[in-house]
C-alpha cells in the first residue's frame, strides 16, 4: 500500500502491526456487519500516520472490501494517509494530530462509565506524542474519573520523526510516569503475541484504575534493513526494496 502511493510510515506500520493483529483477533469486541453496534469496544489510533495498518487490519476482519486498500492514500480515496473516519467502517474518530486520541479516548469511556456500558475503549499512542500537553491531560482526567474501562498502549519504539525519543525529549522512566499518575501499568514487548494476548484479556491491570500498557517495539520490525532507520518514517520502499522486505516478512528471503 505504501509503496503504491508513494506514501509514509510504513516503519511505524509495521511496529504496531502486532499490536493491532493480537487486538482484532483476540481482544475487541466488534461486528464488522454492525459497524455502529452500540456494545462494541472503541478503539483510537491517535498515532493517526500509521492508518495504513488499521485499514488493513480491518480489511481483513472484514469492515471494507479488500480492494479498498488499492486506493490507499490516492487522490479522492476513501482511504487517507492519517486515519480517517468519514465512510470508513471500523474507524471511530479521524486521528493524525498528535496528542487528541488519548483525550478523545477518555471522552468515550467517561460517555460508557456513564451510561453503564459495557465497552471498553482502546487508544494507542505513539512514544512521540507523548510529548504532548494534552496527553498529560488526559493522564490525569481517567484515575480521576476512575476510567477502568479504559486502556491505552504505547508504541514504544524509542523514534520520532526528527531524532530518537532520548535525545528529542527524554521520556524514561515512562512506566514510572505513568504509574505517578496513578494508572495501572504493564511493560512488555509489543512484538510477543502471546505476551499481549495475556496481557490484554485480564484488563483491567490493577482494578479501579485505567491501564497503560507500555509496549516496547522496533521501528520496521521484520524487515532488515527498515528495523530502526528513522528514515523509513517517510521514505516508500523502491521495487527493488519492496520486493525485498516482501520476502523477509514472509520468509521467502
Amino acid at each position: 500500500m505504501v509503496h503504491r502511493a508513494r506514501a509514509s510510515h510504513v516503519g511505524t506500520c509495521l511496529s504496531v502491526a502486532d499490536i493491532l493483529g493480537v487486538l482484532y483477533s483476540d481482544v475487541l469486541r466488534f461486528d464488522p456487519a454492525q459497524p455502529a453496534w452500540p456494545d462494541r469496544d472503541r478503539f483510537v489510533l491517535s498515532k493517526g500516520h500509521g492508518g495504513a495498518a488499521l485499514y488493513a487490519v480491518l480489511a481483513e476482519r472484514g469492515f471494507f472490501p479488500r480492494r479498498w486498500l488499492d486506493d490507499y492514500c490516492a487522490n479522492e480515496s476513501r482511504l487517507a494517509g492519517h486515519a480517517t473516519h468519514h465512510d470508513v467502517p471500523g474507524v471511530e474518530v479521524s486521528t493524525g494530530s498528535l496528542g487528541h486520541g488519548l483525550p478523545l479516548a477518555c471522552g468515550m469511556a467517561l460517555a460508557g462509565k456513564r451510561d453503564g456500558a459495557s465497552y471498553r475503549t482502546f487508544a494507542l499512542l505513539s512514544d512521540g506524542e507523548c510529548d504532548e500537553g494534552s496527553t498529560w491531560e488526559a493522564a490525569l482526567f481517567a484515575p480521576h474519573h476512575g476510567l477502568d474501562n479504559l486502556v491505552a498502549i504505547v508504541d514504544y519504539n524509542k523514534i520520532q520523526s526528527f531524532g530518537s525519543v532520548a535525545d528529542v525529549l527524554e521520556l524514561a522512566p515512562l512506566a514510572d510516569k505513568w504509574r505517578a499518575f496513578r494508572w495501572g501499568v504493564q511493560e512488555l514487548d509489543g512484538h510477543d503475541h502471546a505476551a499481549l494476548r495475556r496481557t490484554l484479556t485480564a484488563l483491567p491491570v490493577e482494578p479501579g484504575r485505567p491501564t497503560m500498557i507500555i509496549a516496547h517495539t522496533i521501528k520496521g520490525k521484520g524487515v532488515s534493513f527498515m528495523e530502526g532507520d528513522l528514515a523509513w518514517h517517510y521514505v516508500p520502499p523502491s521495487d527493488e526494496q519492496l520486493a525485498a522486505a516482501l520476502a523477509e516478512l514472509t520468509g521467502d528471503a
